[in-house]
This record gives structure tokens, C-alpha cells and sequence, in this order.
């Protein structure tokens, strides 16, 4: 439950023209600690040069005052990271910094791309030379093509030439650079503190350093601030392509205190749980949710249904979510110890346990199993989005197509797997129905197999599959 069986993404940060900026980067990455803790870094430029510090572990671990006194300069960027491709090691923790032709540069990267092999392949064919397995490395080698005369040539440059989901920051020399893809899969807004600006993946980093948030960045914007002031580029200015808010965001992984994609997660939360009790509704003594991401769709789910809410499990907040591991092994073990059930709230009732997402139905079962042995009367399971049913290649680590339950099972075979007494989903319309814009700028492809952006022709859905399986077992 809670997401189990899916790694996150990336969290990023940015700042320009503050004397604290490795700081408050610091400060904003801890914020964004919940969209991956497998590493953490933060580059600078100090006026002459960049400096970096990273390293694999919680921002916490890696940073202490030492390190951070010795990342001086008023420019810095920050990433926390999970690794949705590339292996789990140091080479592979952002931001990833090296020297070209045009200066130092340091990208920090969230999301996917989908043509990343096809150009790794490219590149290599004409002589680059890779440190990482990461698609970030692919942007700078775009980005040093010798065609390009200034750096807004490399940039649009490397952009036009890369399909699928990214939000950016980067650091070009002093220059911080931060974009978006053009469908706006992931998201990325704009802030200032006193004269300073400052990007991050989610306001909740602006409201730790009391930063104002400004605006989204556009999908498909470039913005360039540097000693000028701030400039923006609109390379897909006449392409005419749909939005494809990652909507998995608002189910999951951002944080219900930031606005995303122009809502409040918390509030949206709350409207997929009423949904859910319209929809899938149940005779029950008590909602309980699935600490933490389904706290606030229980919520929603009670107030609908008037079924009483309660806490029935306890979480252990100090081992994390528990799917952030990615060696299996440390997986299972933290499942069985993150939540306990609280016996004299769940003993002899009828339960309705609303939990945000089923994956592979591993950890939720065991839940279930914990709940009929603290004396659990009935349990019935409610999802507050639809079954998962397809991978992604955006930046989400879903598993294969083989590993989804729900791509697998009929509602009846879960249910009896599970051994539930009855569990319902969410569905697409009322998932869509939960969020302010039209459902034609949310990708929903996880539920629906529907992708948003076109495959290469050299590489069909299923190639495209198998490719990004290969990719994770390396």
C-alpha cells in the first residue's frame, strides 16, 4: 500500500542572486526529500568556478555545515534523486558537472526521456564519451555540438532533439537555467526571495525559505537568468502539442501542501476520496487510511460517506517510504515494520482502508493480513485512483507490464488474493474529475495504456518495454 512496489522520480532546486544560496538549496532539498532519497548533491559557482558536493544518502547525511561553508558563491542548484534510470551509484547522483567548450555546466534533472538510447547511440557513433548512465549526461553532450554559436543555440539545440519528460535546472557557468518539456509531465515553478530567484519542483520548497511563488515555468519554456536579468525561449512556440500533467502527482508523490499543476495536492486528495465514496461505496464501522499519502482521500471518503474516520495503523516515520530502497531485500524488511495497526481502534470493526495505489499487491496484502490479526472485522479495501495497468516511461519507475497486478488479475482474483472482502478503484472519469483542467492535459497512461507522446518509429510500445527492463537490471 502507499505506493508500494514504485520508485519516485526527482526532486530539483534552483537559486540565483542570493549570498546563501548553498544554503537555502539545502534547505529546499529537504523539502523535496520525499521525491527520492537515494542521493543528494548541490553545485555552486563561486564566482570563478563551479563547486560540487554529492553523494549517495538522505540530504541530511550528506550535507553538513563543513561541506556546505565550502560551497560558497550567490548561484547554486540542488538534486535529490531516485533513479529511474542509470544504476545506484555516486557517478550517477546530480548534479552531474563537467567542463566543455563553452564552460563549466551542472544539470539537475526529474523525468524521463524516451528517446534516451537512440541518442546515447548517436552520440557514441560520432565519438562521446559518457561518465554516467543517466539521461541527463545526454542533454550536455547535445548541448556541445559544434554547430552551435551562443548559448541559446545550444540549449534550444539540445531541447528540440530530446522526447519526453523533463524539468531542469541547470548551471552554465553563473547562468541557472531552468526548462521544461513541452507536454509539461513534470512539474517546476518560479519563486523570489527579496531580489533572488529561485525554481524548485514544488512550492513547498519556497514556503521553507519564505520564498513568494511567482509562477509555473510554461511547458516548453526556457528561462535564462543571469547578470541581465531574465530571459525566456519558446522553441515549441509553433508546435501544437497537448499538455500531460503527470496527474500520478496529485495521487501521490508531491507533497499535500504544495500546489502543482495549479491545485493544492492536499484539497485534490480530498475530492478523489469523495469520488471514490460515490463510486465504491461500503457499509463499514470506520475509514481508515494508509499513512501518509492516503490521509487526506480518507479523509474525503468519511465526509462523502459519513462512515466515522479514525487512525487504525501507526507509521514508523523514520524509515521512509519504504519502496525509496532500491535493493528488494531492505524493501521487504521496512514494509514489515513501517505501519502497525492499532488494535483497540480496528478490533471487531468493519474497516474501509483507503490507500492511494496497489502495484504489485505485495505490501498491500500483508496490511490486510496485519489488520484480520488485530482483530479486524471486515476489510474493505478502496483505491483512490484507477488500476494500474501499464508502465511508465516518464519517469516513474512502474514495473514491467508482468509485475502489475492489475494488468494481470481480475477484480475478483485481487480481492482473493488480497484476501479483502471487497475492494474498489477509482476510476478515470472520476480520477479526471477530481482536477481543474481539462482532462485532455493529464497523462494517464499508467491507467489507461494511452501515451502521450509519439514512440520512435525504430521502437514500438513493447520494444520500448523490454528496453527500459534491460536498462533497470544493469
Amino acid at each position: 500500500m502507499s505506493g508500494e512496489g514504485i520508485r519516485d522520480h526527482c526532486g530539483v532546486f534552483g537559486i540565483y542572486g542570493h549570498e546563501r544560496a548553498s544554503e537555502l538549496t539545502y534547505l529546499g532539498l529537504f523539502s523535496l526529500q520525499h521525491r527520492g532519497e537515494e542521493s543528494a548533491g548541490i553545485c555552486t559557482w563561486d564566482g570563478k568556478r563551479q563547486r560540487l558536493h554529492k553523494d549517495l544518502g538522505l540530504v541530511g547525511d550528506v550535507f553538513n555545515p563543513g561541506n556546505i561553508k565550502n560551497l560558497p558563491g550567490n548561484v547554486a542548484i540542488g538534486h535529490v534523486r531516485y533513479s529511474t534510470t542509470g544504476s545506484s551509484n555516486v557517478a550517477n547522483a546530480q548534479p552531474y558537472m563537467v567542463d566543455f567548450s563553452r564552460g563549466q555546466v551542472a544539470i539537475a534533472h526529474n523525468g524521463n526521456l524516451v528517446n534516451a538510447q537512440l541518442l546515447r547511440d548517436e552520440l557514441e557513433a560520432y565519438g562521446a564519451i559518457f561518465g554516467s548512465t543517466t539521461d541527463s549526461e545526454i542533454l550536455i553532450h547535445l548541448m556541445a555540438r559544434p554547430q552551435f554559436r551562443s548559448r541559446e543555440e545550444c540549449l534550444v539545440g539540445a531541447v528540440t532533439r530530446i522526447h519526453g519528460a523533463y524539468s531542469v535546472v541547470m548551471l552554465l557557468d553563473d547562468a541557472l537555467i531552468a526548462f521544461r518539456d513541452p507536454q509539461g509531465f513534470r512539474p517546476l515553478c518560479l519563486g523570489k526571495i527579496d531580489d533572488a530567484y529561485v525554481v524548485a519542483s514544488e512550492t513547498c520548497a519556497f514556503d521553507l525559505i519564505e520564498a513568494k511563488y511567482v509562477r509555473d515555468v510554461e511547458p516548453g519554456e526556457i528561462i535564462i537568468i543571469d547578470r541581465f536579468g531574465v530571459k525566456s525561449l519558446y522553441p515549441f512556440k509553433d508546435q501544437k502539442l497537448k499538455h500531460a500533467h503527470c496527474i500520478f502527482e496529485h495521487v501521490y508523490f508531491a507533497r499535500p501542501d504544495s500546489t502543482v499543476f495549479g491545485e493544492n495536492v492536499g484539497l485534490v486528495r480530498e475530492r478523489l476520496g469523495a469520488i471514490l465514496a460515490e463510486e465504491q461505496p461500503a457499509k463499514a464501522d470506520l475509514v481508515i487510511p494508509v499513512p501518509d499519502s492516503g490521509n487526506f482521500a480518507a479523509m474525503g471518503f468519511s465526509k462523502k460517506s459519513g462512515i466515522p474516520l479514525a487512525h487504525g495503523f501507526t507509521r514508523n516515520h523514520y524509515i521512509g517510504r519504504t519502496f525509496i530502497n532500491p535493493v528488494q531485500e531492505d524493501r521487504t524488511f521496512k514494509v514489515k515494520i513501517k505501519l502497525n495497526p492499532i488494535r483497540q481502534a480496528v478490533e471487531g470493526k468493519r474497516l474501509v482502508v483507503v490507500d492511494d495505489s496497489i502495484v504489485r499487491g505485495n505490501t498491500s496484502r500483508s496490511r490486510v493480513a496485519l489488520l484480520r490479526r488485530a482483530g479486524a472485522k471486515e476489510v474493505h479495501l478502496r483505491i483512490s485512483c484507477p488500476p494500474h495497468i501499464s508502465p511508465c516511461f516518464y519517469g516513474i519507475d512502474f514495473p514491467s507490464k508482468d509485475e502489475l497486478i492489475a494488468a494481470n488479475k481480475s477484480m475478483a482474483e485481487i480481492k482473493g488474493y488480497l484476501e479483502v472482502d471487497s475492494i474498489g478503484y477509482l476510476s478515470v472519469e472520476g480520477l479526471l474529475k477530481s482536477v481543474s483542467f481539462p482532462k485532455e492535459s493529464y497523462c494517464t497512461a499508467c491507467f489507461t495504456a494511452d501515451y502521450p507522446t509519439a514512440i520512435q518509429d525504430e521502437l514500438d510500445k513493447f520494444k520500448l518495454e523490454r528496453l527500459w527492463a534491460e536498462r533497470h537490471t544493469k
